[in-house]
């Protein structure tokens, strides 16, 4: 399943899924960033990739568009799935945490922090 005549710059097949040859990059990886319409130079310098590399993996997810999309769904449907089963496995653990106070002498990081998750929360509900 290699792309032009350099073994180097291939995309194969692991147990992670599709990958870039000689990386632990997988084609979702840069799926991520694509969808999200970041530019290919930053993908590059985000991951580490040469030239040559990111231009492979782009040039294979557009000539297999229909196959890298669905095994893309696929991925996203399972780390979904993970986070969900984690979320619940962990919820009781997650809220004991949160219901501690502060160290001391963290008070003023802890309201600041606490500033900042209730604007998030804002900004959500005003997207939704």
């Amino acid at each position: 399943m290699t792309l032009g005549a350099n073994e180097h710059s291939a995309i194969i097949r692991t147990e992670r899924g599709l990958a870039i040859a000689g990386t632990r990059i997988t084609i979702y990886d840069v799926m991520d960033y694509l969808t999200a319409q970041y530019p290919p130079k930053f993908i590059r310098g985000l991951f580490n990739l040469t030239e040559e590399e990111i231009n492979v993996a782009l040039a294979y997810i557009k000539a297999n568009r229909v196959e890298v999309e669905g095994e893309y769904q696929a991925v996203l449907r399972e780390a979904e799935e993970l986070r969900q089963y984690y979320e619940e496995q962990n919820r009781d653990l997650i809220a004991r945490i949160a219901s501690k106070p502060p160290k001391p002498g963290m008070e003023a990081a802890w309201e600041k922090l606490q500033a900042q998750k209730a604007k998030h929360q804002a900004q959500l509900k005003t997207q939704a």
